[in-house]
């Protein structure tokens, strides 16, 4: 093709987009956190992202949010992202997972049985600013690792190595192969405590370890849900009809030599589940299946999916799309291998991602955040992050925009620590919220 430009050529002027974008927005300047520029009340953020959820689990949510500032910052994604909003960003899209943070990482199964470390959690998904995920995930470091305990100097150590190796990582990713880029994946995570202590939860976190969990023997040998309410109960039997009847329409989703796998499952059992500690209060049904057998079990879970909480904030674009669409979607452009059952549907008028249940997926704890674990992790991070956004984005333009100082590292580590200072004040206020009776919390969390 006559006048194309060489490989190189464009390479270089997309890295000079990057560095053009640094007028717009100055690494620096992504330190700034100032909350005399909020608009908007935190306690209203919160309860107006209650709407259309099931009310009587919304206490539920209120009590695992209201745990410690971590708890808080993991259920109150809403109210960062009415934060971020509030400064102007790169203009450098790529899709993001919205709640990026420690314990939305972790490790599961891929398509070839081999455990994977990756995101692992893409309700909030969509195409915004890749600096959001950054910011997000920094804060969690602080706020999970002081949780774990760990000092603040620590938590700013693992911050630094956080964004310096998202930055060096996405340095590597401009000069790859685009194909490279796009088979990159974490199969071992670092070789420090927390990276092992996943892993070896994850290789318990089978579909026969969920069938010991989660179902009982009946006197005739079928085995059922066994019911853990309020967490784990039977929905009435026209609801459970309305599941199954929605589950046509998701094969139709899978590609066509994955429906093959799907239709070698019969249905044996739904039940209502209540998950994570930002969904309380959405839907969630799962579904056991029979295969070859009795021991060859699997699970679908169905997981309501509102749009997502920045959606107000950028430009339109998935808004009208099948919500559980846009998380699979979103998954797949992040992921480098995602779950081979992955798939969504809609009924009753909402929209819902499917997936395999708990297939190998495992998170950190905050035993496996103390010193030493919570920098190789925060490096765990960097690298699966970049990995994310250099598949979804341009590591080209990306690279241009951070550079090879540590002006971007330091920025980030000062916004981290000074919004996890928000988030503790903000969890503060929750909690008084809570005593004064504004916001009902369930007695337990449930945990």
């Amino acid at each position: 093709m006559r006048n194309q430009p060489s490989v190189q050529h464009t390479a270089d002027a997309r890295r000079e987009l990057g560095r053009s974008a640094r007028r717009k927005v100055g690494r620096s300047a992504h330190a700034e956190w100032d909350p005399s520029k909020r608009s908007h009340d935190a306690i209203d953020v919160i309860l107006a992202s209650t709407y259309g959820r099931v009310p009587e689990l919304i206490p539920i949510k209120m009590a695992r949010m209201a745990v410690s500032p971590f708890g808080f910052f993991r259920g109150s994604v809403p109210l960062m992202a009415a934060d971020l909003a509030i400064y102007p960003t790169t203009g450098i899209e790529v899709q993001i997972c919205g709640d990026a943070h420690v314990r939305n990482l972790g490790a599961f199964a891929g398509p070839d049985g081999r455990l994977i470390f990756d995101v692992n959690d893409f309700d909030e998904t969509i195409r915004g600013p890749w600096e959001w995920d950054v910011k997000r995930l920094a804060a969690s470091l602080v706020l999970a690792g002081r949780e774990a305990p760990n000092s603040d100097p620590v938590c700013q150590d693992a911050v630094r190595e956080f964004v310096s190796t998202y930055r060096r990582l996405l340095l590597s990713f401009s000069q790859m192969a685009a194909v490279d880029v796009a088979r990159y994946r974490v199969h071992r995570p670092f070789k420090g405590v927390a990276g092992v202590a996943v892993l070896q939860k994850a290789e318990r976190c089978t579909a026969v370890h969920s069938l010991d969990r989660l179902t009982v023997a009946r006197r005739n040998g079928t085995r059922v849900f066994n019911e853990m309410k309020p967490l784990l109960t039977h929905p009435p039997k026209a609801v459970a009809r309305e599941v199954l009847k929605a589950l046509p329409s998701y094969r139709e989703t899978l590609p066509p030599e994955r429906r093959t796998v799907f239709d070698l499952y019969t249905a044996a059992d739904v039940a209502f589940k209540v998950v994570g500690t930002g969904s309380v209060g959405t839907r969630s049904y799962v579904i056991l299946f029979f295969g070859n057998g009795p021991a060859d079990a699997m699970f679908l879970q169905l997981k309501e999916e509102p749009p997502s909480a920045y959606s107000s904030y950028l430009k339109p674009g998935e808004e009208n799309m099948n919500q559980g669409e846009r998380v699979v979607m979103g998954q797949r452009r992040m992921q480098t291998h995602s779950d081979i059952l992955l798939g969504w549907t809609s009924f009753g008028g909402r929209d819902y991602l499917v997936r395999q249940l708990a297939d190998h997926k495992a998170s950190i704890e905050n035993e496996d955040l103390l010193g030493k674990g919570l920098i190789h992790y925060a490096r765990l991070c960097g690298e699966v992050l970049a990995k994310g956004h250099a598949r979804s984005g341009d590591a080209c333009v990306l690279a241009g925009y951070l550079g090879s100082g540590k002006s971007f590292d330091r920025a980030i580590e000062k916004f981290a620590v000074q919004y996890a200072d928000q988030a503790t004040k903000d969890y503060e206020t929750f909690r008084a919220a809570i005593r004064r009776g504004r916001i009902k919390a369930a007695k337990s969390p449930y945990l």
